[in-house]
């Protein structure tokens, strides 16, 4: 039997991967004693490597496929496929954002005024090509971790950092300067991997469920009974995908109305419904919008 060889991003997107592979129909088992987790389809075979190195492994053919941010597919210049955007994490589904901070006394007001300085960033590679680009002369070194603690220990002049919100840069008394790149999953392919029809099948799949299932993340279905006269007001207070399915009931006079709506509307939605005349309103959750 042919398999596909996936992998899996060790670390903080771990777990929202393996949420998201199980809403899509693919239950991953990890054995903390394994980097070979299992799961329930013969056709694939996981490896669970660091997502700054995902992109290495794919471009060498050692991984068919796999998920990692484009962030250190930039920093590897790895040549692979870029198959799909995907943006989920643990906290929203915004991208992240590559910083340049300073500390928040800091002289420090433009990039030009970082000539000559030290800056701390696990993105070596991409943050010299940045400065690079615009001619300004500095010193990048590796930083490992607690790379925030730099600046204020005195052993950077600035860092180049993820964040979502800035509220972690901000609690370590730091300043943001700009943004340097925005980033998100990305779903990658070994080129002569994908080149394989059975292959390309495989990981088109991968994809459609996945994003099937982070378009449900945001997403829930309601379903209420309604007086037939009021079937042109109610389906007026609705956002949904398509039109809503409107179905008959054992009394003529009223149907029963399903529709797909955003999550964070419903909130205000509800109340709506029930005053335009919507009686037994269920509210239940999506695995899957394709």
């Amino acid at each position: 039997m042919k398999k596909l060889r996936f992998g899996i991003p060790k670390g903080s997107l771990q777990n929202a991967t393996i949420h998201l592979f199980e809403k899509s129909g693919w239950k991953i088992t990890v054995n903390d004693r394994s980097y070979f987790p299992d799961i329930n389809d013969d056709s694939i075979e996981c490896s669970i490597c660091r997502a700054q190195e995902m992109s290495r492994y794919v471009e060498s053919g050692t991984i068919d496929a796999g998920l990692t941010g484009k962030d250190w597919i930039e920093e590897n210049e790895s040549d692979v496929l870029v198959i799909d955007d995907l943006i989920y994490s643990k906290v929203s589904q915004n991208p992240a954002r590559w910083v340049l901070a300073v500390a928040a006394d800091s002289p420090v007001k433009s990039l030009e005024d970082l000539k000559g300085k030290k800056i701390a960033t696990e993105l070596v590679n991409f943050t010299k090509k940045y400065f690079r680009e615009r001619n300004i002369d500095l010193k990048v070194e590796f930083s490992c971790g607690a790379t925030e603690a730099k600046v204020v220990a005195g052993l950077a002049d600035a860092i180049v950092e993820v964040t979502e919100t800035g509220s972690t840069i901000k609690a370590h008394g730091l300043r943001i300067l700009c943004d340097m790149m925005q980033t998100n999953t990305q779903l990658i392919a070994n080129r002569e991997a994908y080149k394989d029809p059975w292959k390309r099948e495989k990981i088109d799949q991968i994809i459609l469920l996945l994003k099937g299932a982070l378009r449900a993340e945001n997403m829930v279905g309601l379903k209420m009974n309604l007086p037939h006269k009021k079937i042109e007001e109610v389906i007026g207070l609705l956002p949904s995908l398509n039109a809503p399915t409107v179905a008959g009931l054992y009394n003529a006079n009223w149907v029963s109305l399903e529709v797909v709506v955003e999550k964070k509307l419903v909130r205000d939605l509800i109340p709506r419904l029930i005053q335009a005349g919507a009686q037994g309103i269920i509210e239940y959750s999506l695995n899957k919008v394709i």
